[in-house]
């Protein structure tokens, strides 16, 4: 199967999200539109996610991240050098108050090959989760379970996920304050039951563009009513724990998330993925080598603005 080219995939054109003739569109949009395309073109060769001839089942829950999702690959699909289906999916998991007409009005609207799965996972959850407990886990397995088997009735040979870049960063310090394991969220997997290939498109977005890219293109967003708020859930904490990170040192984020992918095995302490019993020394230069007991310059203290304090010595 043929992989998606760089040069003309992940650079697409304005006109892709209808913005060419769109007086009112601010500069800062284009960029912006400009920017999410680029960067789920790029995750998508750099994985090879998607391949000439898949069918692409794009999980849609009616949150801004899936809406997103649909929308660029749709938007992709028009001019990629290869050919692949998308069909859109949702689980209804009939929470009390679900819109139910809202996904197949917009798919409709939109054109988009569509199939909604009903399954009450809510009384399920309701029924087995003890009252003030987490039901994310209990909830997430459920939804997983049915949409691996929907994949399977529908002869799709990718499943795509909407999980974004911040996603993914809390994924990894969820699993090393709570887990003890340094595990992330990768753009690209097998499934746990080793018959589907999971993609996350968005890999390379950070949120807050999918917040504004939502906002403008005016998604009809379904909110997750079977979790309520849960304040004190641990994906929250370390979420706002990373705002506000990203608020005191910008940049700070994209520097975690590059780090996911520049791994030193060498200088880690998993005996699987490095030899550390049988090291011995070679004499032959390494550039990964001693230079970890130097201090890195770019961690290394600023020097200080010279102070006003006098600093009294003994006699």
């Amino acid at each position: 199967m043929t992989a998606m080219n760089t040069e003309t995939f992940a650079r697409p054109e304005l006109d892709d999200v209808e913005t060419k003739d769109d007086p009112k569109l601010s500069v800062e949009l284009k960029k912006l539109s400009k920017r999410l395309h680029r960067q789920v073109g790029q995750a998508i060769v750099d994985y090879n996610m998607i391949e000439e001839g898949d069918k692409v089942m794009v999980c849609l829950s009616g949150g801004k991240d899936s809406y997103s999702m649909l929308d660029i690959l749709l938007n992709m699909q028009q001019r990629a050098p290869i050919n692949f289906e998308i069909v859109a999916v949702n689980l209804d998991q009939k929470q009390p108050g679900f819109p139910e007409h809202i996904l197949p009005e917009y798919l409709k609207a939109r054109g988009v090959p569509f199939h909604i799965e009903e399954q009450d996972t809510y009384s399920i959850v309701k029924r087995l989760v003890p009252e003030g407990k987490t039901t994310c886990s209990l909830c997430s397995r459920l939804r997983r379970g049915n949409l691996y088997r929907v994949a399977e009735e529908l002869g799709a040979t990718k499943i795509a996920l909407g999980h974004h870049r911040d996603d993914i960063i809390v994924t990894l310090l969820l699993n090393m304050f709570f887990g003890a394991r340094m595990k992330g969220m990768p753009p690209k997997l097998v499934s746990d039951t080793g018959r589907h290939v999971v993609i996350r498109p968005l890999a390379y977005v950070a949120e807050p563009d999918l917040v504004r890219w939502a906002a403008h293109r005016e998604f009809p967003i379904i909110p997750c009513n079977l979790c309520g708020s849960q304040e004190n859930l641990q994906r929250v904490q370390v979420k706002a724990m990373i705002n506000e990170w990203e608020t005191k040192y910008p940049g700070r984020l994209e520097n975690m998330f590059t780090a996911m992918s520049k791994v030193v095995p060498s200088h880690m302490m998993d005996r699987e993925l490095f030899p550390f019993q049988t090291l011995k020394a070679t004499g032959v230069p390494d550039t990964n080598g001693d230079i970890a007991f130097d201090e890195d310059e770019s961690c290394a203290p600023q020097p200080q603005a010279q102070s006003s304090v006098i600093t009294l010595r003994p006699r």
